[in-house]
């Protein structure tokens, strides 16, 4: 069926499909709660979708390497509207996961790749210190953030999330997608990891989105995306979503899926020890 737009667009909040309980043309808080406050200097609050994943990832790698990293995280269950709050909205006035608040320096980070960069600036690891290096990692990490959009946004909402199937965005939006894991393949062809042959913060960006992807993680969409074609992709998911860091930030903000793979909040590394065992 054909749709004409209207000469002016008004808000109709049936229209937002699965996520028209949340889904609103305006900004600020809808309700008054103060955010929760632990013990350690870094406050996250956020939930384990691809742009939450990337952060308790950073963070679980930092405790890893022995950097004084320990963190609180504090679980937003937008399905509730919890990124609504007002306390929430302070922290982030555009309302999204993830937020981060540095106790130590009384700095506010959102953005997921902004919080990547400040943390791996305060902790200086994970990005390279010379220039070449340096700018090769942040070239990655941008390219991210201006392509998940299209994934997330663009190919899972209509695959996976719109009312009903509609065969020109999905094949819009599949067309942009498969470009972009050949980008990845063909930079995956001559290194290990994203950026070179260093681990850093451009690989803990791309993989929850398109690390999962490829592994039928995100979307159900690996077999229609001819996943398994991408053979560097494939190899370098398999190497950065097995380190065990990777393995225990997934976990993080997690209340879906397997339960030996939730923690819904982390505000102690002893956590983990509480998370049943995989069957």
């Amino acid at each position: 069926m054909s749709y004409t737009p209207p000469k002016v667009w008004t808000w109709d909040s049936e229209n937002g499909g699965k996520f028209a309980s949340t889904n609103r043309p305006v900004s600020g808080p809808t309700h008054d709660k103060d955010l929760p406050v632990g013990k350690h200097p870094l406050q996250l609050h956020s939930l384990a979708t691809p742009n939450g994943v990337k952060v308790t990832v950073m963070l679980e790698e930092l405790l890893a390497a022995g950097h004084a990293a320990d963190y609180d995280a504090w679980f937003i269950d937008i399905g509730e509207g919890d990124q609504f709050s007002s306390g929430f909205v302070d922290l982030n006035p555009n309302s999204k996961i993830p937020a981060l608040f540095d106790k130590s320096t009384g700095v506010r980070v959102f953005e997921s790749g902004a919080i990547l960069l400040y943390l791996a600036e305060k902790f200086r690891a994970f990005l390279p210190r010379d220039i070449e290096g340096r700018t090769e990692t942040l070239n990655w990490l941008f390219w991210l953030q201006g392509s998940a959009p299209y994934l997330g946004g663009g190919f899972g909402h209509f695959y996976a999330y719109a009312p009903e199937p509609m065969e020109y965005p999905i094949n819009r939006f599949t067309m942009e997608v498969k470009r972009q894991l050949d980008v990845l393949d063909k930079q995956l062809e001559d290194y290990r990891y994203i950026a070179g042959d260093t681990y850093t913060i451009a690989d803990m960006a791309v993989a929850p989105w398109y690390g999962s992807l490829v592994k039928g993680q995100t979307y159900d969409a690996a077999e229609f995306l001819e996943a398994e074609s991408y053979e560097n992709v494939q190899r370098w998911a398999d190497d950065v979503m097995s380190r065990p860091a990777y393995v225990r930030g997934r976990m993080v903000n997690r209340a879906s899926g397997e339960p030996h793979e939730q923690l819904r909040e982390r505000h102690d590394a002893s956590d983990f020890d509480n998370v049943p065992k995989k069957p």
